[in-house]
């Protein structure tokens, strides 16, 4: 495995896609990626939750789970959702209509799988301080690459003449399939980890 800051960065951002390879936060990517804007925010909510849950993550893993490795998964959830109140409180009182765009989903961060698999991913790679960093910096751009190219095809379908009955949900998964399709063409090029 090479573990060279620039394999582990654009391994994480496309290769290994959280998204779109490994399935990872699907939540978001169906319900917040209608409109360019929404899902840009979103992304960059996720980017900040995951570099914070990644130097949580080797905290955690250098001094409390060598000694109680049974609290990982407990840890780790604690972790996310402190962190992931905190983006909400602060996203509330600086954009109160970004807050109302984000609905339902901006607390879902706390329960997107992609968020937990990156601390779990990080901490079984053993990557260190700066490597973890780099991982989770490169999977938040991930997760909000799919995000942005789910919406910008969705808006894009907005002004097409699409038959009634792909409309709506069969649409959106039609797209995130092919999406998902053309991201696994670069399985191969990196090691998975």
């Amino acid at each position: 495995m090479n573990d060279s800051l620039v394999w582990i960065f654009v391994s994480a951002f496309v290769v290994n896609n959280f998204t779109l390879a490994y399935f990872l936060g699907l939540c978001p990517f169906f319900g917040v990626s209608g409109k360019i804007e929404t899902a840009l925010k979103m992304g960059l909510a996720n980017i900040f939750v995951m570099l914070v849950t990644s130097l949580c993550a080797t905290a955690l893993n250098a001094w409390v789970l060598p000694h109680a490795p049974y609290l990982r998964l407990i840890a780790f959830i604690v972790v996310i959702a402190s962190t992931v109140q905190f983006v909400e409180m602060v996203i509330k009182k600086l954009s109160p209509a970004l807050f109302r765009a984000l609905g339902i989903f901006l607390p879902l961060i706390t329960t997107n799988c992609a968020i937990l698999g990156l601390a779990l991913f990080q901490t079984n790679r053993d990557y260190d301080l700066v490597q973890g960093l780099v991982f989770a910096l490169g999977a938040g751009a991930g997760v909000t690459l799919a995000l942005l190219l789910m919406a910008g095809v969705r808006e894009s379908n907005e002004q097409a003449d699409v038959p009634s009955a792909l409309r709506g949900a069969a649409m959106s998964f039609l797209i995130g399939g092919i999406l998902s399709l053309a991201f696994m063409g670069f399985a191969g090029l990196f090691s998975a980890g």
